[in-house]
């Protein structure tokens, strides 16, 4: 069995441009989901697992399997179907499982076998199948689960498959599903409104199977929808993870994704700070409280957001901020509210998408009765914006050339040293004395000093912020802020140049003609 996941599309999430700076980092976290169903396949199988972000499968990786098995979001499907032709070529029947076959399997006509929802009833009969025959079929079967796995009855993911040195961190599930019905997000129809849970006991398990690999990335990633969908297991499983942690000597650092009500949870945070969490990511999507009703995201009023903000940041989470443009309720004010709220917040990253409407979400249904959905591969969004479309895009790029200008990004992480960083836990050194860790920190330290500190021309903004984490003893935020600023600057600028999608969910079509733009001036200009 040949398991291949796709290339991802850059963008301001991935971190492409900081992997340079990094020892043998290549490619963003391991995919978790195909790991997982690597691990499922029958013991007496042979299984080898490709990542295509970190190499092509090649024509001998073909040869040598007698099947391929495929997964990967919407956004990969171009590169979902290289990888069928390739298989096909080589006489391979070809599997296609994950989010995009499950939401909307009609985009992949070409697969010889579609696996539609999670693991499960579904999962057994295709290695029925292919036990009893590895032959093409003549017609494209569908198998869709009905009995899922219980989470608790997952394997640990195939880790051992992975070169995991080369990934910039790892990744960990511990419950899947959301009960919030935000209009442009899939999540509760593929994977349920009542999370399910894994025990604390498969949580230390697997990341006693990560540490196996010498190398390792010292941060895991939490790749829960909401980390807090179920707040009493959430704050059930952490004890664990506290102990686990005092055990080993704190080796491994944290961050997840969860809704900003997450403030509200003072027990949650504090087990969170003592576990070693640094960052959340949270979905913001708009700091105007109409367009968070008109979406559904009602949670993001609950408390008041700045308010909000800063209680995650004095237990020391660094927030990460989605942001979304091109909404029904975007107005003439809304550039200018959305700069005011990266200027006040001074949350250091963004992620600034415009709007993507996905199958199987009920902004999917509400525009495609309005006949509001564009397929059309020149367009940044397949959203018929209500406002002209030109307009949103030129906001969009105003917006994150704002963002992203040197100066204030710097600016941004030089408030974190006092707001945030100071506050997280100082956990023993000697989980982390190893000399993977050291090498790694020093090649990091020297590529942030020559390509950011010497050779760029926002080292000086970048040297204030260093210089003032350095007097309160903060190396780690200085190498942190080096290399995610470093990556956000250098995307941005090729997305002014036309060289980015506007969306991490956009599948334009890129052309090669250069955009010069005032805003790419202003992000380029010397600091």
């Amino acid at each position: 069995m040949l398991c291949v996941f796709p290339h991802y599309t850059p963008a301001f999430g991935t971190f492409n441009h900081a992997y340079r700076l990094m020892k043998g980092v290549r490619a963003f976290m391991p995919p978790q989901g195909l790991l997982v169903i690597a691990a499922y396949m029958p013991q007496a199988w042979q299984v080898r697992f490709i990542d295509e972000n970190i190499r092509k499968a090649s024509d001998a990786d073909f040869a040598w399997a007698d099947a391929v098995l495929v997964s990967g979001m919407h956004v990969q499907a171009a590169q979902i179907h290289d990888i069928a032709a390739r298989a096909h070529a080589a006489g391979k029947v070809v599997m296609l499982g994950g989010p995009s076959a499950s939401a909307s399997p009609e985009m992949y006509p070409d697969i010889d076998y579609l696996h539609i929802g999670e693991i499960g009833d579904a999962t057994d009969e295709l290695i029925a199948r292919l036990d009893e025959s590895v032959a093409r079929p003549s017609a494209q079967l569908r198998l869709e689960t009905k009995e899922r796995l219980p989470l608790q009855d997952f394997p640990i993911p195939a880790y051992d498959l992975i070169p995991l040195k080369n990934y910039l961190m790892l990744t960990l599930q511990f419950s899947s599903g959301c009960p919030y019905l935000c209009e442009f997000c899939d999540i509760p129809n593929l994977y349920g409104r009542q999370p399910r849970l894994k025990t604390p006991a498969q949580i230390t398990t697997e990341l006693d199977a990560m540490r196996k690999q010498k190398g390792h990335p010292p941060v895991v990633y939490f790749v829960d929808d909401n980390f807090i969908g179920n707040r009493k297991a959430a704050k059930d499983m952490l004890p664990h993870l506290l102990a686990w942690q005092k055990q080993h000597g704190y080796p491994l650092q944290f961050a997840c994704e969860a809704t900003l009500n997450i403030a509200k949870q003072p027990d949650i945070l504090k087990l969170m700070r003592e576990c070693s969490f640094l960052g959340i990511f949270v979905g913001i999507e708009t700091p105007e409280a109409d367009a968070l009703k008109a979406m559904r995201k009602s949670q993001n009023v609950a408390v008041p957001m700045m308010e909000s903000i800063k209680t995650l940041n004095d237990y020391g989470l660094e927030v990460t901020s989605g942001i979304i443009l091109g909404l029904d309720t975007d107005s003439d004010d809304t550039e200018v509210r959305l700069k005011d709220f990266i200027d006040i917040s001074r949350i250091p990253m963004l992620t600034i998408n415009l709007l993507q409407a996905l199958p199987k979400t009920p902004l999917w249904d509400r525009l495609k009765l309005a006949g509001r959905i564009a397929d059309d591969p020149t367009l940044e969004s397949n959203v018929r914006f209500l406002r002209p479309y030109e307009e949103v895009v030129s906001m969009w790029r105003r917006c994150i050339a704002h963002a992203n200008d040197p100066e204030r990004l710097f600016a941004r992480f030089h408030h974190q040293v006092d707001a945030t960083y100071v506050n997280r836990l100082i956990p023993p050194a000697r989980g982390k004395l190893n000399w993977a860790n050291l090498s790694g920190a020093l090649v990091l330290a020297f590529r942030v000093f020559l390509h950011i500190g010497i050779l760029s021309d926002y080292r000086r903004p970048f040297w204030r912020a260093a210089r003032h984490a350095l007097r309160r003893g903060q190396i780690d935020a200085v190498l942190g802020m080096g290399f995610i600023a470093h990556h956000l600057i250098q995307f941005t600028r090729e997305a002014l140049r036309g060289e980015q999608n506007a969306s991490y969910y956009s599948t334009k079509t890129r052309t090669a003609e250069p955009m010069h733009s005032p805003q790419l001036a202003a992000v380029r200009k010397s600091a």
